[in-house]
């Protein structure tokens, strides 16, 4: 998008123009078929979330992770649950209070509309490799952090994934989250080798 002259409205209207251009185009081979495009720009968040969208699609049972995923973050009463990919850190789900993984951003560029800070999981990923790189001779594994107001854990889930638990509950202790990480490690492992374990129904 950066390509295109004018201000956020011209900007809208190229994109509308080429996404109809792209599914006339299309159609003949895909059918029916729908099509998702991304206006991204250099200049902000929204080429990482085009990336970690297009990541998310290619998992096949995506769903039935975030599900687990949401599970887990009740478990650990925490304000967001983020799962990332290990080796590029775009995000494959997230679930907690600011919303699921989907509903966050539209497809062109734009600031976002997250009352925390749309371009945080950008500015993590970039922060994580920075810090992977600074401690090549070394083998990366967790980060705990704690500050007056949250705590947050770094951890591996699988070996392909991190996943980023972050809590505002003054009395959680990132040592806790890290059990309940280590403990969750099985049933996420059953779930990227493809077996598929029962999520416990609600209490009524």
């Amino acid at each position: 998008m950066d390509l295109v002259s004018g201000g956020k409205q011209e900007k809208e209207e190229a994109y509308k123009r080429k996404v109809r251009e792209l599914e006339t185009r299309a159609k003949p081979i895909m059918g029916d078929t729908s099509l998702r495009c991304f206006g991204t720009s250099i200049w902000d968040q929204s080429l990482y979330r085009a990336w970690s969208r297009i990541v998310h699609t290619l998992i096949p049972n995506a769903n039935l992770l975030a599900r687990h995923l949401s599970m887990f973050c009740t478990i650990c009463d925490a304000t967001e649950v983020v799962l990332f990919e290990r080796t590029t850190f775009l995000i494959i789900a997230r679930s907690g209070r600011s919303g699921e993984f989907g509903e966050q951003g539209g497809d062109i560029s734009d600031s976002g509309d997250d009352p925390i800070n749309p371009e945080r999981f950008e500015k993590i990923s970039e922060l994580i490799k920075a810090f992977k790189l600074s401690k090549i001779q070394e083998q990366f594994h967790s980060l705990e952090m704690r500050f007056p107001k949250f705590a947050c854990l770094l951890d591996v889930l699988t070996p392909n994934t991190y996943v980023m638990v972050i809590t505002s509950h003054p009395n959680i202790q990132p040592a806790l989250l890290k059990l309940n990480v280590r403990l969750a490690r099985n049933k996420f492992n059953e779930l990227q080798a493809g077996r598929f374990p029962s999520i416990p129904a609600s209490p009524t």
